[in-house]
């Protein structure tokens, strides 16, 4: 079993919309023998409202997620760590292989609100698609 960690700073957005995606994408493709999960490193207390309804648009139900707070524990039961952004900071732990994904940051070039997740979103979907094709493929690399 490989187990993917997907990490944020809240757990509320990126991290959280990671996951969505990827296990959106195992079913879709009947993968089996990987499982997903996420965490932040400063944890929030909920999920990002707009990255909720982003993933609905595309069928995709996070609704009932929570928020989890990143542990060296965590980090030691994952095969891979992948960090969205630049603002999560994740001190390495022995065993994982790690990852960061400089996502698309819109607001930056002066789009907000549903405009921008959905760009994030669509962002972070290529990254979980080319990771998918790591993950089920002779050589993750």
């Amino acid at each position: 079993m490989t187990q993917v960690l997907f990490v944020c700073v809240k757990n509320g957005g990126k991290s959280q919309m990671a996951a969505g995606l990827l296990q959106h994408r195992l079913r879709d493709q009947h993968t089996t023998g990987i499982e997903v999960g996420s965490a932040g490193t400063k944890a929030g207390t909920s999920l990002n409202g707009l990255s909720v309804q982003v993933l609905a648009e595309d069928g995709i139900d996070i609704a009932d997620q929570h928020t989890r707070q990143l542990t060296p524990e965590l980090q030691q039961q994952a095969d891979w760590v992948i960090t969205l952004g630049a603002e999560a900071h994740v001190d390495p732990v022995p065993g994982p292989r790690y990852e960061t994904w400089e996502t698309d940051e819109p607001s930056l070039r002066g789009i907000d609100g549903i405009e921008r997740m959905r760009l994030v979103r669509d962002d972070i979907a290529r990254h979980v698609d080319d990771l998918h094709t790591r993950l089920t493929s002779q050589d993750p690399t």
